[in-house]
């Protein structure tokens, strides 16, 4: 199963739409969001998206139930500021990785396959023991100059950058 990794969408609009085209393209099975998507007039931007969504919040989302409420009115799952998911006999964690203790502690713990964060802006990935860890960096493109979304295989575990 092919799932898609986006996070810091930040109201680049212009930009979510392209990475929606993209996931699109990509046919992806699932969209994992790892938050900042910042104002409540995003969401709707995602509704021609195919694949469902789980969404976790960031430090920059204020109104979190105006965002849940308009990203449940296109069908697409908000958790909160962490999900657990199993995908295709994966287990996933999902979380925006502002907090760095949280996050260091779900890596240490190996409980997880693999763990989708954001945050920093910067796109990367890497395994530490038995853990996947990806950042598929920002759509917005605001800090690094470089809009990027990534995919996931679940069963090679190999993770693909796509620069938007």
């Amino acid at each position: 199963m092919l799932i898609g990794a986006i996070s810091d969408t930040h109201d680049n609009v212009p930009m979510v739409k392209k990475a929606v085209d993209r996931l699109n393209k990509a046919e992806v099975s699932m969209v994992l969001h790892a938050g900042d998507i910042t104002s409540p007039f995003v969401p709707r931007n995602f509704s021609e998206l195919k694949a469902p969504m789980i969404v976790t919040y960031g430090n920059n989302d204020a109104e979190r139930e105006v965002l849940r409420k308009r990203f449940s009115e296109i069908g697409k799952d908000v958790r909160g500021i962490f999900a657990e998911i199993e995908i295709d006999r994966i287990r996933v964690a999902l979380t925006h990785g502002d907090e760095i203790e949280l996050l260091n502690s779900l890596i240490r713990t190996q409980f997880y396959h693999l763990i989708v964060c954001g945050h920093t802006h910067q796109a990367k990935s890497y395994a530490s023991g038995t853990t996947v860890v990806v950042n598929p960096g920002e759509v917005c493109g605001y800090l690094s100059g470089e809009s990027t979304i990534a995919t996931i295989d679940t069963e090679s575990r190999q993770v693909e950058i796509l620069r938007l």
